[in-house]
């Protein structure tokens, strides 16, 4: 009975061992070469009293069919690559008919031919897929905003995913999201 016990103490030693390890040498260095792929990204945007930042990683297209293929229409997309893509505004902003009260969000996305379904999520993630099945992190229980967006074509495709603001007006911007030859400009007024 002795030596079972001892065995099994070793192998949960060993266990615990190799998650430490995992946790704090293998998990940074993968962290890093992601990044180096896709690199982090902020955008702040300010229009008077108002102030948005958005936080994402930013893959590339690298010869690949983008839309359909490595993102498939029909799921949820983390919008950019990495960490879920972040939001924040101080000012309660206007999103297709609904309010997305002033706070941080992250921000999903459900890409299709025609259209994309935007998320604004109130949940932090702390990557953007779970680690054994690569889906989408979300839990749409945390949904505060959720709109249908069309999409435009852009002639020419765009490398480097991006994601940037626009004016349209006194209280209104446009965050545009593109990528290869797809624009999808998510209209917010405040």
């Amino acid at each position: 009975m002795k030596n079972s016990s001892g065995i099994l103490m070793r192998i949960l030693g060993g266990a615990l061992l190799l998650i430490a390890l995992f946790y704090f040498v293998i998990g940074p260095i993968m962290r890093s070469q992601t990044k180096k792929h896709s690199p982090e990204q902020t955008i702040t945007y300010t229009q008077g009293n108002l102030h948005v930042d958005v936080f994402y990683c930013s893959p590339a297209k690298k010869g690949r069919e983008i839309f359909g293929s490595l993102v498939p229409y029909g799921e949820v997309w983390r919008t950019g690559a990495n960490e879920a893509t972040t939001i924040e505004t101080d000012e309660d902003l206007k999103i297709g008919g609904q309010t997305l009260p002033a706070g941080k969000y992250s921000l999903w996305t459900i890409p299709n031919e025609d259209k994309w379904t935007v998320i604004f999520n109130s949940k932090m993630y702390g990557w953007g897929v779970k680690f054994l099945n690569a889906k989408a992190s979300r839990d749409p229980n945390y949904d505060v905003v959720v709109t249908e967006v069309p999409i435009s074509k852009s002639l020419t495709a765009m490398e480097q995913f991006t994601i940037s603001f626009a004016e349209d007006g006194p209280n209104t911007l446009v965050m545009i999201l593109a990528w290869d030859n797809v624009v999808v400009p998510v209209k917010m007024n405040h």
